[in-house]
């Protein structure tokens, strides 16, 4: 097992997952039904899933494409979501 990487991935994936809107909807679930373990059960598979998603899709251009483009690629698809956010954002502001 590659530790380090790991590591990585674990602490991008959980910094970038905590306080998001997921886990905001998913404490509203869990707060509303008073059944937090089926809540915890639906959202773990979920995020499993779509994280397999996310892997298979990594593994799968990457033998097409070379890995720093697919992180290139994945960096500018981040910066135009989080552009297009700001100004919907700033649309939206009275």
């Amino acid at each position: 097992m590659d530790w380090k990487l790991f590591a990585t991935t674990f602490g991008a994936v959980f910094l970038a997952e905590f306080a998001d809107k997921t886990q905001l909807a998913t404490m509203a679930f869990s707060a509303e039904s008073k059944k937090p373990v089926v809540v915890f059960a639906a959202a773990a598979l979920a995020l499993v899933l779509v994280t397999a998603i996310g892997a298979a899709a990594g593994a799968l251009a990457s033998k097409w494409v070379p890995a720093v483009w697919v992180r290139r690629v994945a960096a500018v698809v981040f910066i135009a979501i989080g552009v297009l956010l700001l100004v919907s954002g700033w649309r939206k502001t009275p």
